[in-house]
């Protein structure tokens, strides 16, 4: 049965294989159902992927190979929550490391445009710490691009 909500991802014309690289990337990820335009339209030809259904870490999404009219842009952003280092490491270095860009604070960029931010836990528990405990973690969090666990650790102890 379909979702009756499903994030809709603009693509250039790369939706299918950005749908595949997430599956290969994150658990319970999966390309279901990949349509094509069943006649010349603005942005593809008849015949050409138009639309993937794609499951990402158990979120519906569908991926749009929309054109260039819409870039991405960090107005939208998934956010990943990670348990441990390793975990934010094997994330970050396959969106990083497959064309990928590098940015601040737990924040990259897929090689699609899609903004991603790799969230260790440890660092929204002390978001939501508040006080001394959240000051400590977000200014440490403010010297990064990958978050490093053990230096947000440390700073939420103090």
């Amino acid at each position: 049965m379909k979702p009756k909500n499903t994030i809709c991802i603009w693509y250039d014309s790369e939706a299918e294989a950005a749908a595949r690289f997430y599956a290969s990337v994150f658990p319970e990820s999966a390309v279901g159902a990949v349509h094509h335009a069943p006649a010349d339209n603005p942005s593809t030809g008849a015949g050409a992927v138009l639309v993937v259904e794609f499951t990402l870490m158990g979120i519906p999404c569908v991926g749009l190979n929309g054109g260039p009219a819409f870039p991405q842009s960090e107005a939208f952003s998934f956010q990943i929550a990670t348990d441990t280092q390793e975990e934010t490491d094997r994330y970050w270095d396959a969106i990083v490391g497959n064309g990928g860009q590098e940015s601040q604070c737990g924040w990259c960029k897929d090689r699609w445009g899609v903004n991603w931010q790799i969230t260790p836990r440890t660092l929204t528990e002390a978001m939501a710490a508040g006080g001394d405990e959240a000051r400590r973690a977000f200014a440490a969090m403010m010297t990064m691009r990958r978050i490093d666990v053990a230096a947000i650790d440390a700073a939420r102890r103090g």
